[in-house]
């Protein structure tokens, strides 16, 4: 079995709890959604649409209702194509080892209404985009090791 790739370094002195998240890629013509986040105070970040695994949740799963609450869109969650650890800390301060599973994803209708997350904001951008200006190194990888496969 091939090792996971970790990004990151964990600040020494803290711990960082492993945190399963599962993320997708969805393609609309030449562009992938992504999710751009503006908290007051703190500088704008954008990475791919996904997070957290809930207990009970699988990755498929957590793909869908993530793209729902982040970007209003109703996905189906596609092939799992490979896994990426990243040490992390989140907008509260909160610190994880976020155990990510990266896998395609298919438009199946919008649900504005689904939307709960109101400081994300879906943006489109072409994948060499994309890699350039996500914030965490893995979704970049992630996204640069989608598109060899294309």
């Amino acid at each position: 079995m091939a090792q996971i790739p970790q990004f990151g370094a964990p600040e020494p002195g803290h711990a960082y709890p492993d945190r399963p998240a599962a993320f997708g890629i969805l393609l609309r013509g030449e562009e992938i959604a992504l999710v751009e986040v503006t908290t007051p105070g703190k500088p704008l970040w954008r990475d791919l649409p996904g997070g957290g695994i809930d207990p009970g949740e699988s990755p498929e799963d957590a793909v869908v209702r993530e793209f729902a609450e982040e970007t209003g869109l109703r996905v189906k969650a596609g092939e799992t194509f490979l896994r990426a650890d990243q040490f992390f800390i989140n907008g509260d301060g909160d610190r994880f080892n976020v155990r990510g599973v990266f896998m395609t994803a298919a438009l199946a209708g919008e649900a504005p209404g689904l939307k709960i997350e109101d400081d994300h904001e879906l943006i489109w951008r072409t994948p060499l985009e994309a890699i350039r200006i996500v914030r965490r190194e893995a979704h970049a990888w992630a996204i640069a090791a989608w598109l060899r496969r294309r």
